[in-house]
């Protein structure tokens, strides 16, 4: 059971200043029971601050605001908390889960928080599933011959999926693997279904050639077996088949056959003697090494999955520094150190284990997860605990771990080495272009985080799908976040200018309203808003709003607009400026140099000024063009998938009776989009589940 409670905190210490807190929020605190729960910190604008989990909510939350933190960052964030809440859970493990679970969904300001990136992708096997295959009658022949594919999305139970792998790369470098040792399919149905004589992949001894009939259906299911059987780690079981069908053709004197096999066991040898650690007794392992330097911490992960190594990813998490001084905190007081941390001494140490709970308590969250991880740091018992509950299966840490449990966990530290020190060399070089390009245009450089500029390019192909794009740059750093793409109307196509007058005037029309009425407010009314001749766009991505603009907070306008273009471009961005009352200084044109050559660009000035050549090997100008390249890229990619949906009738599949999101799901993610389910049979059609054949018929019908 669990139950809300909306707290306060007790009289300030003996000795101590008056505490800035309501004597109602203290007297909350006070009030609060000695039990296991989760407590929430919030400041007078209703933003939530932190979220932490105690064995004693009392004693946790009391020491905030009994102990004096002045002039710490721990002692900014206790001074702006004028609201709390509590919940009251049965143990510690269910008060770790929901703190966690707070954690992910709302990303508070100081704790340490990763990107809730799980969408690894998957090797998937199709029609493999026993349930499926001997279900009736005789699958059509696509289904038949299983094929490889590369896989991210919801699991389909009619297939087979292998992973997850920590890269694309990772799973295309398996099938590529498996081709040359199993020489299964990659083919899509429709392909397969339709060709007449053998690909290229027979050619060069990837693939048996089963869309041709030059193999037949046992025996290729004898290969998808021993791939499968490979994928799960059953290494020497398949060479051992391999080995006895070699033999059994060799005394049937079919040499051809059996030296077919042999290859086939050579290149498997192959294979598994390229892979660096490979160990049969362990399947499925997780390894998690933990790097702390310079206020920032990276957690690599590197992924064993049949005995395996497939590779590494590193993760780094925000606000180490905000949640290092919270714990360093409550680590004051032995008793209330909670998990593996109080065996941590020094500062570093604790930090790290701090942030690889962290990682684990928010990545497995939630997830299938194996039921060993091989850590560089030691994990509490209570998360480890939770996990066990969340699962249904005993979940193991192992810390200092031997023989090839060691080399695994060496490889993954010296990854996540590599990886921040990477980290913090990218950051210091996108510091200093951030602070040259500031002194060049005599920005303010007391705040180069706060620094924001926001850059727009106009795509179309022959005044086609034409796509406007706005994307940010913030805290040194792309805030992909904040990015947004403007569908636009009403113009002549291929009219550059008026397509960057309407973005201009949707973008920054309501700033420049808000920013009338506060100063109306503080002083005088002002003239009636400017009209902006272009309606808000509904197909935008939503906002809070308070961020209609894609701004963080309030009405507030970017310290730099860049505007990828010469003197047309920025005279009508001056000429929406001048209409909206805003500040022509903060226009920027970044016009191509002579021969549209890189790094001979120039800088045009709205205001007046002389245009500016900054060197081709300004770090200043490298920031800019990296700025104008990604709003290059994201009104590219954003006007090519308008211009493919235009082309391909994107919403004709929506028009068709009896074809609702679910079987309109099924057909996209079964044929590869709308082109595929065109290019399909009516017999093609039917394999999809909930697709009849009357319904089949109808959709071949409605996309001929």
């Amino acid at each position: 059971m669990t139950e809300d409670h909306t707290p306060a905190a007790p009289d300030a210490a003996p000795g101590h200043a008056p505490s800035p807190h309501s004597d109602t929020l203290l007297a909350d605190v006070a009030a609060l029971p000695g039990l296991p729960g989760v407590y929430r910190y919030f400041d007078a604008q209703g933003q939530l601050l932190y979220v932490g989990k105690a064995r004693n909510l009392k004693k946790r939350v009391s020491s905030y605001f009994q102990k004096n933190h002045d002039g710490t960052r721990i002692g900014h964030m206790v001074g702006k908390i004028v609201r709390m809440e509590t919940t009251v859970v049965r143990s510690e493990a269910e008060a770790l889960l929901l703190e966690n679970n707070l954690i992910k969904t709302l990303a508070p300001k100081f704790n340490i928080l990763f990107r809730d990136d799980k969408s690894y992708p998957y090797l998937k096997i199709t029609g493999t599933r026993e349930t499926f295959r001997t279900a009736g009658r005789l699958p059509v022949p696509s289904l038949a011959f299983p094929r490889m594919a590369y896989y991210r999305g919801v699991v389909d139970k009619r297939h087979s999926y292998y992973g997850p792998y920590p890269s694309a790369w990772a799973v295309k470098e398996s099938i590529t693997l498996l081709q040359k040792v199993f020489r299964l399919r990659t083919c899509e149905d429709t392909v397969f279904a339709n060709r007449t004589r053998p690909c290229l992949l027979y050619q060069i001894k990837r693939c048996t050639g089963p869309c041709v009939d030059l193999i037949d259906m046992e025996a290729y299911g004898r290969d998808v077996t021993d791939a499968e059987r490979f994928l799960r780690g059953e290494t020497q079981a398949v060479l051992d088949a391999l080995e006895q069908r070699m033999m059994a053709h060799a005394e049937k004197l079919e040499f051809e056959q059996a030296a077919e096999i042999r290859n086939q066991m050579a290149a498997l040898s192959r294979v598994l003697h390229q892979q660096a650690v490979d160990n049969v007794s362990d399947k499925d392992v997780d390894v998690l090494a933990v790097k702390v330097l310079g206020g920032r911490a990276c957690v690599n992960l590197a992924m064993i999955r049949g005995g395996r190594h497939l590779g590494d990813r590193p993760y780094f998490p925000a606000h180490v520094e905000d949640a290092a001084q919270i714990q360093r905190l409550m680590s004051d007081d032995a008793s209330e150190t909670d998990g593996a941390s109080g065996s941590a001494t020094d500062t570093p140490e604790r930090v790290a284990v701090q942030v690889l709970e962290a990682f684990i308590a928010q990545h497995y969250l939630g997830t299938a997860m194996p039921h060993i991880l091989v850590t560089s740091h030691p994990v509490g018992k209570p998360l480890l605990d939770a996990l066990t509950e969340q699962t249904g299966a005993k979940i193991n840490a192992v810390h200092q771990p031997r023989e090839h449990r060691r080399i695994w966990l060496d490889m993954a530290q010296t990854n996540a080495d590599i990886a921040l020190a990477r980290l913090l060399a990218e950051e210091g070089s996108q510091q200093a272009r951030t602070r040259a390009l500031a002194e060049a245009l005599g920005l303010p450089d007391d705040e180069l985080g706060a620094l924001r500029i926001e850059c727009f390019d106009i795509s179309h192909t022959a005044g086609e799908s034409t796509q406007a794009s706005c994307v940010v740059f913030e805290d040194h750093k792309m805030q992909n976040s904040q990015y947004r793409r403007y569908k636009i109307e009403g113009i002549t196509g291929g009219d550059d200018y008026a397509a960057m007058r309407q973005v201009l005037l949707r973008r920054y029309g309501k700033i420049a309203e808000a920013l009338r009425e506060e100063t109306a407010t503080a002083e005088e009314p002002v003239s009636a808003p400017v009209h902006t001749e272009a309606p808000a766009d509904a197909g935008e991505s939503a906002v809070p709003p308070d961020a209609q603009t894609g701004l963080p907070t309030g009405p507030r306008m970017p310290d730099l607009v860049l505007i990828d273009g010469g003197k047309g471009q920025v005279s009508m961005a001056r000429e929406v400026f001048q209409q909206l009352g805003l500040d022509l200084s903060l226009i920027v044109g970044v016009e191509k140099g002579e021969g549209r050559k890189v790094g001979l660009e120039e800088l045009v000035f709205a205001d007046g000024r002389e245009k500016v050549y900054l060197g081709f090997d300004s770090a200043a100008l490298m920031l800019v063009a990296q700025i104008r390249d990604e709003a290059h890229r994201f009104a590219i990619t954003g006007m090519r998938a308008q211009r493919a949906k235009v082309r391909t009738g994107g919403s004709k599949l929506e028009d068709i009776p009896g074809v609702g999101p679910k079987k309109r799901a099924r057909l996209l993610q079964r044929f590869g989009g709308v082109r595929g389910v065109a290019s399909a049979s009516v017999e093609d059609l039917c394999t999809v589940d909930g697709i009849s054949a009357e319904l089949a018929d109808s959709i071949y019908r409605a996309l001929h």
